[in-house]
């Protein structure tokens, strides 16, 4: 492993003066992500700025209702809070459904936002990865890639965004703060992520050397009856086939409104716009769901080994809608 200091400011502004005074330093969080990637030497940086003693982390009500959620936050806290499971219940039960209860411990919902879209090639420095490095190449479009993306993807990289947390709160609208040594500012979740395109590598919108501070829920977005579910190969932890976090608003059997966003299918967590607007005043039917489904999975473009996707997000979709419509009724 490279040589690196460490630092554990106790201010904000401390903290991102250290990182703004040298460029390859790097926030640390809970290090679940980070620390193993520098193992792997994929990340490498020459300073580390450990977050965790700044005063972020906690869950609060505003004033307007929303919920915000300190970024030093742990992911186990996150997941237990009562008003996330009571509000928000979908994101405790993605929470949950990620990594293991150590992991969990460990890892802060900032650092959670910040993990690299990755898989295997990623990791292999013996291989091309345009992520890794820019312009060598994609080895899972030829290679091992049945769990891969089918929507948004490119010939420049076709991995898929890991987080199960996020996929809650792109159903949720969530809004990320972060602060800058200009002051302080917001970014829907919605613009966070960039797409794939041609630099894969970057993959935020999050300026350098920026400090994530908080994400807020807001009150509009709360939804007591949301789900979520995760198809996954293994049953201990394992990254997404597929997963769906969903709110359906359903009066007198007729859908007035619905959230849902998508995992294990893109570069990002996918909010399904589409099925959101074809359920809009449609019967709360399996049948209804089914077409939502397919007016999603439309734009899908499945590689050689992952069509089966395709039929297991419509599948999973309906299925998470249906159960919801029950519970409405």
């Amino acid at each position: 492993m490279k040589e690196f200091s460490y630092q554990r400011p106790s201010r904000v502004r401390d903290a991102l003066a250290l990182v703004a005074d040298e460029d390859g330093a790097r926030f640390l969080g809970g290090g679940t992500n980070l620390v193993d990637l520098m193992k792997d030497g994929i990340e490498t940086p020459t300073r580390l700025v450990d977050v965790r003693r700044l005063p972020l982390d906690g869950i609060d009500d505003a004033p307007d209702g929303s919920l915000v959620i300190g970024a030093t936050t742990t992911n186990s806290d996150l997941a237990a809070h009562p008003e996330v499971r009571r509000r928000y219940p979908a994101l405790s039960q993605a929470v949950l459904a990620g990594a293991s209860g150590q992991l969990r411990n460990m890892a802060t919902v900032g650092g959670n936002l910040l993990q690299r879209t990755r898989c295997g090639y990623f990791a292999d420095a013996s291989q091309p990865c345009n992520k890794r490095n820019p312009g060598s190449g994609c080895s899972a479009i030829a290679g091992e890639h049945h769990n891969h993306a089918i929507l948004d993807w490119t010939d420049h990289c076709v991995a898929t965004h890991p987080s199960d947390m996020t996929v809650a709160l792109a159903a949720f609208d969530a809004v990320v703060r972060y602060e800058t040594r200009d002051g302080s500012h917001e970014i829907p979740l919605s613009e966070f992520y960039l797409p794939v395109g041609e630099s894969p590598h970057r993959e935020t919108a999050l300026p350098p050397g920026a400090l994530i501070t908080a994400v807020t829920l807001p009150a509009a977005a709360a939804s007591p009856r949301s789900r979520y579910r995760k198809v996954r190969e293994r049953a201990s932890y394992a990254f997404a086939n597929v997963s769906v976090a969903a709110a359906l608003d359903v009066d007198q059997g007729i859908v007035k409104g619905a959230r849902i966003a998508l995992g294990g299918l893109a570069s990002r967590p996918w909010r399904a716009h589409a099925a959101e607007s074809a359920l809009r005043d449609a019967p709360a039917t399996a049948g209804s769901f089914r077409v939502a489904a397919d007016a999603e999975l439309s734009a899908a473009r499945p590689l050689r080994d992952n069509a089966y996707k395709v039929g297991l997000a419509r599948n999973l979709i309906e299925a998470v809608l249906t159960d919801l419509a029950r519970r409405a009724e």
